[in-house]
């Protein structure tokens, strides 16, 4: 009789990688802790050990996994193709169903699913804002916290040429992206629909293990799109979960949809010739480095895109890091500040050796993890916005 699986990986998955160790350079976790069991090929065996072995789910191998920022740098550098983020989200989903190991209390899974619910992040978005403006500001800058606007401004659409998916934290933290995107999209004539319904695309949620909640969570966007039109997302970690829907779901519609989801650099790029045309030439040229986010480089594969829609306006420095992750990882900043900050460090002094002045992210995560520290970080599109001319003052 052949005994159940404990984490439910597949097999070939986990035979896929030969431990060959050339991921290493490229994980956060490692770079900074230097232990075998904070690498890909550690964790990967750890798993190993618990499916094919026996081992326990104990405190070490909860610790193992939970400790890794889910950036995927591993993925792009395996050359066994290993599908090391597939792995790493069913197994941290399996620990979810297991109330026996520890993992992802019920108290820390509250915040996830208030994501389901825009009038709690509203609330809650408003009573940092004033808390902030109460003189606690530094203090919650040092827990991560970013800068809540106390007012955001009134979006609306343009036009239905594209739709553009408006998200849940970003669209009350980092609305002014989103307007900076419709004037931007505006001035190479695409019309813009905003996103019917508020709504959350489940990558947080997913990536944190609690699948069931983030398969329910990018269902419910899903079905509030409109047919046959192009979608775009100007957030990098919620494009790529959106690209990734037909293998989360794995129905028909999701496919379909996930077929038609470009990122807002992607659709930018496409237009850099038209736009530059707009470019306001008595703006100077900024020196602008380039942070790639992990979910735009090593899961979409699109990072050129930022470099050519920024090429036509500003001057981009690249970063000497090789695309080591900032240590932002969706909710791993909140969820592990003092690691976080120690992966930081490294990306903080290659942006201090690039010596540009501003940084360009196209993640709201990574932004404000970055911004935390000190930086002046803004999204591309606020770049070809200033540079256009068409930002307020």
């Amino acid at each position: 009789m052949v005994s159940p699986s404990p984490l439910g990986l597949d097999p070939a998955d986990l035979a896929s990688c030969v431990q060959c160790g050339l991921c290493l350079p490229h994980c956060p976790t490692w770079r900074v802790s230097g232990e075998e069991a904070r690498s890909p090929r550690g964790r990967i065996d750890a798993m190993r050990d618990v499916e094919w072995r026996g081992a326990p789910l104990d405190p070490g191998f909860v610790e193992s996994m939970e400790s890794c920022v889910g950036c995927r740098g591993c993925e792009t550098a395996c050359p066994s193709a290993v599908p090391f983020g597939r792995l790493m989200d069913q197994t941290r989903s399996a620990m979810v169903e297991r109330a026996d190991v520890g993992y992802l209390p019920r108290w820390r899974r509250l915040p996830y699913r208030a994501l389901t619910h825009p009038g709690l992040l509203r609330l809650a978005a408003a009573m940092v804002a004033v808390a902030q403006r109460a003189g606690f500001a530094q203090v919650l800058r040092r827990r991560g916290v970013p800068s809540v606007p106390l007012r955001n401004e009134t979006l609306s659409s343009t036009g239905d040429d594209v739709v553009l998916v408006t998200g849940c934290v970003m669209d009350v933290v980092q609305r002014d992206v989103h307007a900076a995107a419709l004037r931007v999209l505006g001035a190479a004539g695409v019309g813009v629909a905003l996103q019917p319904s508020p709504g959350c695309c489940g990558a947080l949620a997913s990536h944190a293990g609690l699948s069931r909640l983030g398969r329910a969570q990018l269902s419910g966007l899903i079905d509030s799109l409109p047919p046959d039109v192009p979608i775009v997302v100007d957030s990098a970690g919620c494009s790529a979960q959106l690209k990734e829907a037909g293998h989360l779901l794995d129905t028909a519609a999701a496919r379909e949809v996930a077929g038609r989801v470009r990122d807002l650099t992607e659709v930018l790029a496409d237009r850099a010739e038209a736009l530059a045309q707009e470019r306001d030439v008595d703006r100077p040229r900024a020196r602008v480095a380039i942070q790639d986010p992990c979910h735009l480089r090593h899961v979409q594969r699109v990072h050129g895109a930022v470099r050519t829609a920024l090429a036509p306006f500003v001057d981009v420095i690249e970063l000497d890091d090789d695309g080591l992750c900032c240590g932002a990882g969706g909710a791993f900043s909140f969820e592990r500040p003092a690691e976080a900050a120690k992966i930081r460090e490294r990306k903080l002094a290659s942006i201090a050796r690039s010596g540009a002045p501003v940084v360009a992210s196209a993640n709201p995560g990574c932004s404000m993890h970055l911004a935390a520290a000190g930086l002046t970080v803004v999204h591309p599109v606020q770049l070809i916005d200033d540079a256009l001319g068409r930002a307020p003052d």
